[in-house]
């Protein structure tokens, strides 16, 4: 590779440059500045939560029917029916006393004049409710240092000093 005087020059004065660098940085140091003012950087956000109670509502229970009734009814109304008349007669007798006796001893047995049972059981009813929170993002510090006032947000306060990184830098 060729190269030319003037790119071998720029080269040169960059690579110079470059080792010459760290001698032209800044020196740092620490120290502290005294705290003026702390403002806490505050926000409301919303956090809904659940809120949930017991309450009891009435519930009709079912009535529990029973077929013994009508059976012996249709059985005994079956058997006077039979009593009464002849032949054809006899059968019909027997049909239709077997019916009214099932209707009968069907009512009789699970007696349709009681009144329905209610027993109360527990339900259990939620819902959600707003629940506004305050917190704390950061704090904004107000500082001077050096006859001059600054002001940084951190993360927390830094009491009643805060420790800066100082860099010193020539200006060319």
């Amino acid at each position: 590779m060729k190269l030319t005087l003037k790119q071998l020059t720029i080269s040169t004065s960059l690579l110079g440059m470059t080792f010459a660098m760290p001698a032209v940085h800044a020196a740092d140091f620490e120290e502290y500045a005294r705290i003026v003012n702390v403002v806490p950087q505050v926000e409301q956000i919303n956090v809904p939560r659940q809120e949930c109670q017991t309450v009891y509502e009435n519930v009709q229970q079912p009535q529990e029917r029973s077929n013994t009734g009508g059976i012996i009814g249709g059985i005994a109304g079956g058997l006077l029916g039979s009593q009464v008349g002849n032949g054809n007669g006899r059968i019909a007798a027997a049909a239709a006393g077997a019916i009214t006796g099932a209707i009968v001893g069907d009512r009789v047995d699970n007696n349709n004049n009681a009144q329905p049972g209610y027993t109360t059981r527990p339900v259990r009813q939620c819902r959600n409710v707003d629940n506004w929170q305050t917190r704390t993002n950061g704090y904004a510090v107000t500082y001077e240092y050096n006859g001059r006032s600054y002001t940084s947000v951190m993360p927390y306060d830094p009491g009643s000093r805060v420790r800066l990184r100082v860099s010193i830098t020539p200006i060319p």
